[in-house]
């Protein structure tokens, strides 16, 4: 008996929606990982790209537990002396909703060549509105 390995010409390729309206960000975004890397099939490889399409809508919706729009800070640096920028949570879910919850996802992927790849099925859209209607995604309930 062989054992079965995945490659990319058996990998069959679904499209879910999940709707992020009241969902808290790091179950969204666990549920999205586990989709976007293949984990809930049952031909999961974990050196192959066996993960579905995924796309997030009503990012703008999506809740934070406790205190965390005033307290969980985002920071970024742009490599020069003084560079340093933070935001809160609230502050960036106002401004790019679709970063945060990108950002929530990405890092639970993972890194180097296969979690770039992995991350590029993804699809956040701040609205319910979505142009992949032609794929027939299916809810994710």
């Amino acid at each position: 008996m062989k054992t079965y390995m995945a490659n990319k010409d058996n990998i069959d390729k679904k499209w879910w929606v999940i709707d992020a309206t009241d969902m808290v960000l790091g179950k969204l975004a666990t549920r999205t990982a586990v989709l976007l890397r293949g984990k809930h099939k049952p031909d999961f490889t974990p050196h192959v790209d066996t993960g579905d399409f995924v796309v997030v809508v009503n990012a703008e919706k999506v809740q934070l537990t406790g205190r965390k729009l005033e307290q969980k800070v985002y920071y970024r640096h742009s490599q020069y002396p003084g560079g340093l920028k933070a935001e809160t949570a609230r502050h960036r879910i106002e401004r790019n909703p679709e970063k945060m919850v990108e950002d929530a996802v990405r890092g639970m992927l993972p890194k180097g060549r296969l979690g770039s790849a992995i991350f590029k099925k993804l699809k956040v859209y701040r609205g319910a509105e979505h142009p992949h209607a032609a794929q027939n995604p299916e809810k994710v309930g």
